[in-house]
């Protein structure tokens, strides 16, 4: 289905590719009636175009770039399907059928294989991708996290706990019943909650494994969504133990 889709796809922009051209008139096609013009710069336009779907098809695997790809297939593809339009210039308008002609010809079809190969390319586009997806994790056992959580005020001691930033010689800690401020060592806070279900994502995030809702991650760098709506970034030597939660 998703492969018929495609081809479906491609044929629409061939399609409205050799209508626009049969409206434009290029290389003196302006003096064709218009209804032969559609028909020739149809025949052109679809029938070149699906040699290079094809041929771009071939040459996937050995050439996966995606622009030196465009480029091979026109250059490659460029002989067969000026042939195709000088017999259709041929049987259509009577045009000569010999070497001088097919060679004049040359120049005028590889700049449009050429764009038409590129506007494909541009459809079939992949953006870079941002992951964003979601996991259940266990609620930590109390004693994980009870060191830490006697640093807090009575207020926030029981309260849900959902990260923790560094800020020079204090902390904030951000918690459901509000955020908190104390004296203490990020590298202490670290040793208070190694047992608990969290991971340090950032030189200055520590954040709680059940408060995590997205993971997003672009171009070398990341954030964390958590409960509450904060956001936490994520550090590209920290990102492997996100990745070994299932996180992206």
């Amino acid at each position: 289905m998703k492969r018929g889709r495609q081809w479906a796809i491609d044929l629409a922009i061939l399609i409205a590719i050799g209508l626009m051209m049969g409206f434009l008139g290029p290389f003196g096609s302006d003096h064709i009636p218009v209804v032969k013009a559609w028909v020739y710069w149809m025949i052109c336009m679809v029938g070149g175009g699906l040699i290079g779907i094809v041929a771009d098809e071939l040459l996937s695997r050995p050439l996966p770039g995606t622009w030196r790809r465009v480029a091979a297939v026109s250059v490659l593809i460029t002989p067969l399907v000026t042939l195709l339009v000088l017999t259709t210039q041929n049987l259509m308008f009577g045009e000569p059928y010999g070497w001088p002609h097919y060679l004049g010809l040359l120049w005028q079809v590889f700049p449009i294989l050429l764009a038409v190969m590129a506007v494909r390319a541009l459809v079939w586009r992949r953006l870079p991708v941002r992951v964003e997806t979601r996991t259940v994790v266990a609620a930590p056992l109390p004693e994980a996290e009870a060191a830490f959580r006697r640093r807090l005020s009575a207020k926030r001691r029981t309260a849900r706990l959902i990260a923790v930033e560094a800020h020079d010689h204090y902390l904030r800690v951000h918690t459901d019943a509000g955020e908190e401020l104390i004296t203490l060592r990020f590298a202490d806070a670290l040793d208070d909650l190694a047992l608990a279900h969290g991971w340090r994502v950032h030189r200055s995030w520590w954040v709680a494994a059940d408060a995590v809702e997205a993971v997003r991650w672009r171009k070398g760098a990341g954030e964390v969504q958590l409960a509450g709506g904060l956001t936490a970034p994520v550090s590209r030597t920290y990102a492997p133990v996100l990745r070994e939660a299932g996180w992206f």
